[in-house]
């Protein structure tokens, strides 16, 4: 195989990964103009078409995806190869590629990310927030972190936490307005901040637990959201009760912006953990950023 071969199978590899011309373009630092010219003159020269282009996204076509699921080993192959070059290095380098839920996001991997950039400096970190269920392999990712049970199967994972408590909250105004629930069946007769699971679509269930004890509650309907910034945000504005993270709730509640409702019925979410596809020989960077992940 020729040295054009190669540098094209890379391109469309990396366009196909990347979903898109410009963002391809800016990973591998060359313009979005030039890797379509060069896509096409692939094609042009295979006589087949890989790709599917409209004005809001590029996927590839069926012998596009054949072709794709054939050079994903041969690249991680190479990539291996070149990790053990690395690891000669002084100190580890290269790119860590990560896709975490953005209460993990800002919990665990921030807080730690200043003293990484620290220790390892010749390693850049992409962290992509995502709430919904994520592919790491076909995706391109190094790593990625959930909670149970929405991991993928066949990982190496490393737990990071004991899981997250939660509180269910709401403004002082709101309060004084509605009252607050005595019990968890009492909120019912309020308004709710309702949280819905990107990848199911369904609504996260209002779940209290106390003492062994389980109640679980259809959610209320009267806001909903996606987004789990979203429904602190709508606390704190007085649109109703709400479920939101003690991370999320603590400088909220300091400050008296929000109260904490039925304490002593509070659940917590599963663990969360780190979690990526086991390898003959794992890069020096993907392990230096698991190490600094890692509890202390």
């Amino acid at each position: 195989m020729d040295r054009d071969t190669w540098a094209d199978a890379a391109v469309f590899g990396a366009i196909a990964e990347a979903g898109g011309f410009t963002r391809a373009a800016a990973r591998l630092g060359v313009s979005a103009s030039a890797l379509s010219h060069r896509m096409r003159a692939m094609e042009a020269r295979l006589g087949v078409r890989l790709l599917n282009r409209t004005t809001r996204s590029v996927k590839p076509t069926e012998a596009g995806e054949r072709l794709l699921a054939s050079l994903r080993p041969a690249m991680r192959d190479l990539e291996d190869a070149l990790a053990e070059l690395n690891a000669d290095r002084a100190r580890p380098a290269g790119r860590v590629r990560v896709t975490a839920h953005r209460s993990a996001a800002f919990g665990l991997v921030l807080p730690r990310l200043a003293r990484f950039a620290e220790t390892c400096p010749d390693i850049r970190v992409e962290l992509v927030v995502d709430d919904g269920f994520v592919d790491i392999v076909a995706r391109g990712f190094d790593a990625g972190i959930r909670r149970l049970p929405s991991l993928e199967q066949d990982m190496i994972s490393l737990r990071l936490d004991d899981g997250v408590a939660l509180r269910l909250v709401a403004s002082p105004g709101y309060l004084s307005a509605f009252g607050a629930p005595a019990t968890p069946a009492d909120v019912l007769g309020h308004r709710g901040l309702s949280y819905r699971l990107p990848t199911a679509g369904s609504l996260y269930p209002w779940t209290f637990e106390r003492h062994g004890q389980t109640l679980t509650l259809e959610p209320p309907q009267q806001f909903l959201t996606n987004d789990i910034d979203m429904l602190c945000e709508g606390a704190l504005a007085g649109l109703g009760l709400a479920w939101i993270t003690a991370h999320q709730a603590a400088p909220h509640l300091a400050s008296g912006a929000l109260v904490s409702l039925l304490e002593d019925w509070c659940p917590t979410l599963p663990p969360n953990y780190l979690y990526y596809a086991g390898r003959r020989h794992l890069p020096p960077a993907l392990r230096a950023f698991i190490d600094a992940m890692k509890p202390a």
